[in-house]
């Protein structure tokens, strides 16, 4: 209990600093298991980056890289979590995670393609009684900064699916997002890492700065 207070704590905290101080940091988070929570190198920079310059966010360019066991995570109030394959969170994890995202943390997940089987039986470890939630297209996450009417836009065919959106909610707030069969962090990628058409690209930078905002001010 004191050192869940703690955590609690410490987040708090660090959101009431975060509106004075000159600017504001997200993480990469890393897992078990065998998957490239490395993935996408260039995308969450060039995320930031967009972020800076259109919806007035003062982010730092560089993000950081936060074990999911780690009590550093409470100095972010935004993860992101990408990969291709297997992920495993250990009661540990389970544990700092649930914590972290109740106090007030938010993470994105992105399947990077092959996450998906993995990831749901983890998320079983952070939150035993919950379920993801498919978000409808009205949802406020698609009515930011840039509007999607549709929902979720489709950036990389993987296997003819349409792209969604998944949530996890406590107390009303979403605090977990997972966005499937959509492949925003490939979009966010330097132009040259896969070719996208600038368009296809924009789409994906807008609605990740949809995410960070939404984030920020929920």
């Amino acid at each position: 209990m004191i050192k869940h207070l703690r955590h609690i704590l410490t987040l708090s905290a660090f959101f009431a600093l975060s509106s004075i101080t000159t600017a504001q940091e997200i993480a990469i988070l890393k897992y078990n298991g065998g998957g490239d929570w490395y993935a996408n190198p260039t995308a969450l920079p060039n995320l930031i980056k967009f972020c800076n310059a259109n919806i007035h966010t003062n982010i730092k360019p560089d993000p950081a890289n936060v074990a999911a066991n780690s009590t550093d995570i409470y100095l972010y109030p935004f993860l992101h979590m990408t990969g291709h394959g297997n992920v495993f969170f250990s009661d540990e994890d389970a544990e700092n995670l649930r914590n972290y995202l109740l106090s007030g943390g938010f993470l994105h997940i992105d399947d990077n393609y092959g996450m998906e089987p993995f990831l749901r039986k983890e998320l079983k470890k952070i939150f035993p009684g919950k379920e993801l939630t498919e978000l409808s297209s009205d949802h406020p996450i698609f009515k930011q900064a840039y509007k999607f009417p549709d929902g979720l836009p489709k950036i990389h065919e993987h296997d003819g699916k349409r792209p969604q959106a998944f949530g996890i909610f406590h107390d009303g707030r979403l605090v977990l997002l997972f966005t499937y069969e959509s492949d925003l962090g490939d979009g966010w990628e330097s132009t040259e890492v896969h070719n996208d058409p600038e368009e296809v690209r924009i789409k994906a930078l807008q609605m990740g700065a949809n995410i960070i905002q939404y984030a920020f001010e929920n």
